[in-house]
Formats: C-alpha cells, sequence, structure tokens
C-alpha cells in the first residue's frame, strides 16, 4: 500500500503511536507498504509549533527521515487540485493533503471523517 499521513497521524506516530488504532499501526509499519509524509504537513507542525499550539520533535525532517518515510513535495497541481476541491472542509492544509492523495493515488491515514466526503481511499486511524 502507498499511504499518505496526516498531521495528526504523524505526530502520533512520534508522541503517542498507541493512539493510532492497532492494525492501521502495523500497516505504517509494514516494510512492503510505502509511507508519505507531505511538505504541508511540516508546514503545518512548524505553524502551530510557533504558536505554541502544539509539540513536535525539535529536528521533525531529521524525526521523519529516521522513520524511513518518504517526503511529498507540493507541486502545481496539488495546488490547483486542492482550490478545486468541494468545500466539505475549511482546513487548507487539510485540503492539501486530499488533493496529494487523490493525485498521487495514495489511501490517506486520517482520523477526520470530514475527510471521507471527498470520496477518496483513506485508511481510519
Amino acid at each position: 500500500m502507498r499511504l499518505l499521513l496526516d498531521t495528526h497521524i504523524l505526530l502520533w506516530t512520534f508522541s503517542s503511536p498507541r493512539t493510532i488504532r492497532e492494525v492501521v499501526r502495523r500497516e505504517i509499519v509494514n516494510p512492503r507498504n510505502s509511507i508519505y509524509v507531505s511538505a504541508v504537513s511540516a508546514w503545518e507542525i512548524s505553524i502551530k509549533k510557533t504558536l505554541g499550539k502544539l509539540e513536535s520533535p525539535d529536528d521533525l525532517k531529521g524525526a521523519i527521515r529516521e522513520t524511513g518515510f518518504s517526503e511529498l513535495a507540493v507541486t502545481m497541481d496539488h495546488a490547483i487540485h486542492a482550490v478545486e476541491l468541494p468545500r466539505h472542509h475549511e482546513d487548507p492544509f487539510d485540503r492539501m493533503l486530499v488533493a496529494q492523495a487523490e493525485i498521487e493515488h495514495l489511501i490517506l491515514v486520517t482520523r477526520d471523517s470530514i475527510l471521507l466526503r471527498y470520496g477518496i481511499q483513506c485508511l481510519t486511524a
């Protein structure tokens, strides 16, 4: 499987993996699966950490690399598609993750039930 972690799932992977359903944790660590982390998640985490709204590893990029997860850059196609999505979700970071999952044919790992309205493949964490 090719999985894209939403921002909460990425953070829980580092800080409290037991918050993630066991079946999903197994898929995240399964070496046969490719796990992607979007640059948009790093951007969201950095902004919210600076504002004191969340905690994350001090070296986020290093922590992501240590997991063996792959970085997913934001492209023009992603940006344009995110704007074209129905307004089910107002969070621009989540809308970008949906756009990336759809364009790149990735399964979005999330616990945000609103994202299910987009009809993309999701794995509920």
